[in-house]
């Protein structure tokens, strides 16, 4: 079993179980997203209080908040709340997609989309108010947004890896 002995260890361990999970098992060689998603892992681990699971409707509508926020915000705050909000989604609807399935009120179907469909827009709207010249970001934030649901797929195979590693 894998054993940290330094804070770059969990870094290279995560960006080794993304790049392995988005390049041998999805065929998905983008290495600015997959770096990005390997450090969203590493981020949200060190902050428990980013990654509390939306296991309750309050849980849920943190985001909604959040979104609502944002729009009151000038654009450097706004950027930086949209790409939170994008970071939440995929992190939860990737990893433990089971946690947002219980938030799920029993009148809706579809709130896991719509909690998908949060991120993506987020992502979206966080390309947008990147500054002109941030051409690089823009793009990675475009591409987050568009491959959203990759995205997914990818970090529940870095779950399934990760059990195999342990």
């Amino acid at each position: 079993m894998f054993a940290a002995h330094e804070p770059s260890d969990i870094d290279r361990f995560f960006r080794g179980l993304t790049e392995y999970a988005f390049h041998s098992r999805l065929g998905v060689v983008d290495p600015p997203l997959v770096d990005y998603v390997a450090l969203l892992l590493v981020r949200f681990l060190r902050h428990d209080a980013v990654v509390s699971p939306p296991a309750t409707e309050a849980r849920g509508t943190d985001v909604a908040r959040m979104l609502v926020a944002a729009r009151e915000h000038d654009p450097s705050e706004a950027l930086f709340e949209y790409r939170q909000i994008g970071d939440y989604t995929l992190f939860w609807s990737g990893l433990y997609p089971e946690a947002v399935e219980r938030r799920r009120p029993s009148s809706r179907t579809d709130q896991l989309l719509d909690f998908r469909q949060a991120g993506k827009r987020a992502y979206w709207l966080a390309s947008t108010l990147e500054p002109e010249d941030a051409a690089e970001e823009r793009l990675l934030f475009e591409r987050l947004s568009h491959e959203y649901d990759l995205c997914v797929e990818g970090l529940g195979e870095v779950r399934r890896a990760w059990g195999e590693a342990a």
